[in-house]
């Protein structure tokens, strides 16, 4: 499996999962950040059905910085300035940590800042990404929360 955005135009061929604003320093300035998360749609239907992203599942979110100014419908926060994209790759059975230290608990984890789609400044995903997403661990260190689309209906 490699741990490289996709060459596919995933925004509008997968599945929004949701966004979250991360609040700027000071709360009345608005979101310093949007995350935005996409899911393939067979990975999203797998999950739906037995509550668990299947192998090869890919996630990509998007970090933007946000601008927040002031609209007709009051103070807006929204996505401005790619800052990099985040990509997590389904390994239940931790196939791939044996050769690399971007993987393990089973996802491959990496992030690439700006365009960037192949080159990841990740180096181990226990150093880099795990402090982030271990308060997530109990929904398989996946913020499922803010995924409304998840919820079979």
């Amino acid at each position: 499996a490699r741990l490289q955005i996709p060459n596919v135009d995933y925004r509008r061929e997968w599945v929004h999962l949701g966004s979250y604003s991360v609040l700027a320093d000071e709360p009345t300035a608005g979101a310093k950040e949007l995350h935005v998360v996409y899911a393939e749609p067979t990975a999203v239907d797998v999950y739906r059905k037995t509550g668990v992203f299947p192998d090869g599942a890919t996630l990509i979110k998007d970090v933007f910085v946000a601008t927040t100014e002031d609209l007709t419908t009051g103070t807006a926060s929204y996505a401005n300035v790619l800052q990099g994209r985040f990509i997590m790759v389904k390994d239940s059975k931790n196939r791939n940590a044996v050769s690399s230290p971007l993987w393990g608990d089973g996802w491959g984890w990496a992030y690439y800042e700006g365009s960037e789609r192949r080159r990841t400044t990740t180096t181990d995903y226990q150093v880099d990404c795990l402090g982030c997403h271990e308060p997530a661990r109990d929904t398989d260190l996946i913020f499922v929360q803010g995924y409304p689309v998840l919820e079979s209906r």
